[in-house]
């Protein structure tokens, strides 16, 4: 493994040890939290926004921030230099495949050239995924292919490519948001994959993903194989993220992540996108929406409440609101708002204690 993180360490000239990525959340992950997770030493990613059209405007507001930061007294805390910004972006870009436009991604991707692009959702049957590497690789060579999947099925036949991705991300049945409706947590994820990969003879970096909101979870995440680990849930927890208070308060309130989160369709048909494939499903924290559904309250009653609650604004959300709140199962470990930069360095910092603590039983 000491090899893989060699080579995202001359990859990513910036990153420290264990590295620490900010996951591309649709609508939460902005340029403001990609560049701070970058520049505290990690990987930022710009989520894939409400449209396409999101994408161009969000990487020339990243650079801005980047340059700004880079001429301002922060630069002495930032782990970027000025020639990490030559000629590219040290933040990464996430896409949903099945609903996004490769077309309208290209020329920025070409323009901007971002340090890593996160595939996720290519369209079953059609041969998206090859095209969407091969062009984003055409478009900017220097722009490194990161696809999340969430079986060993899934990254072996991703691993046995003729041009494979340069980082799988693992993502676990825990994580919040989107994912396989049936899955393996990480703890068995990780090494099945591992253990596959080194059968097959390929050598590729491991991502982990689904439940980590601390370093004890990055500790974790290494100790299973990976070279570092993606959080999600703990950063709409920061100050960066785009996020409601509403939304942001139910993180915060949330514990017991197993028992306080569900895994289900009904947000996405309650909002009207019903173009997710059938495999995939949303962890969201348990409200009066989901109480309703098991109960019985018929889908034209919950969705009516859905659309009335779309008009309260912060109220909309709540114990017994009705508003979409993904997050997953490690929630209960978050309990308050911080900035990007303090999630980053404080994981890095406890994932080496615990590592430390780790050594010392042995």
């Amino acid at each position: 493994m000491s090899s893989s993180i060699q080579l995202l360490k001359s990859t990513y000239r910036w990153i420290s040890i264990p590295l620490i990525i900010s996951a591309p959340m649709r609508v939460f992950t902005g340029p403001e939290l990609a560049t701070a997770v970058s520049s505290a030493g990690g990987i930022g990613f710009i989520g894939p926004g409400k449209s396409p059209e999101d994408l161009e405007p969000a990487l020339q507001k990243a650079r801005r921030l980047l340059e700004q930061r880079s001429q301002s007294h922060q630069s002495k805390r930032s782990r970027i230099t000025s020639a990490d910004l030559e000629g590219k972006l040290p933040i990464g870009i996430g896409f949903q495949i099945f609903d996004a436009n490769l077309q309208v991604a290209l020329p920025s991707i070409a323009m901007h050239r971002p340090a890593a692009a996160w595939l996720f959702v290519p369209r079953e049957g059609t041969d998206d995924l090859p095209v969407w590497m091969r062009e984003i690789r055409n478009a900017s060579p220097q722009t490194q292919i990161w696809l999340q999947v969430g079986s060993v099925k899934d990254a072996m036949d991703a691993a046995k490519l003729s041009n494979p991705p340069d980082v799988l991300v693992l993502q676990g049945i825990d994580a919040g948001g989107h994912g396989l409706a049936k899955g393996a947590g990480i703890v068995s994820l990780i090494p099945e994959v591992r253990d596959a990969m080194a059968n097959a003879g390929v050598k590729i970096p491991i991502i982990a993903a689904g439940g980590i909101a601390d370093g004890r979870g990055v500790a974790a995440a290494l100790g299973l194989g990976a070279v570092g680990a993606a959080m999600g849930t703990r950063f709409l927890a920061s100050k960066e993220a785009d996020i409601a208070a509403g939304y942001q308060n139910e993180v915060l309130r949330a514990t017991d992540g197993g028992q306080s989160t569900i895994r289900t369709p009904l947000f996405d048909a309650l909002a009207g996108r019903n173009n997710w494939p059938p495999q995939f499903d949303g962890r969201s924290i348990i409200n009066g929406s989901t109480k309703d559904s098991e109960a019985g309250v018929s889908f034209e009653e919950n969705q009516a409440q859905f659309k009335e609650a779309l008009k309260q604004g912060d109220e909309g959300w709540g114990e017994d609101g009705r508003l979409t709140t993904y997050a997953g199962t490690g929630v209960g470990l978050i309990h308050e708002v911080k900035s990007a930069e303090d999630i980053v360095h404080d994981a890095r910092d406890s994932a080496r204690a615990a590592l430390k603590v780790a050594l010392e039983m042995l």
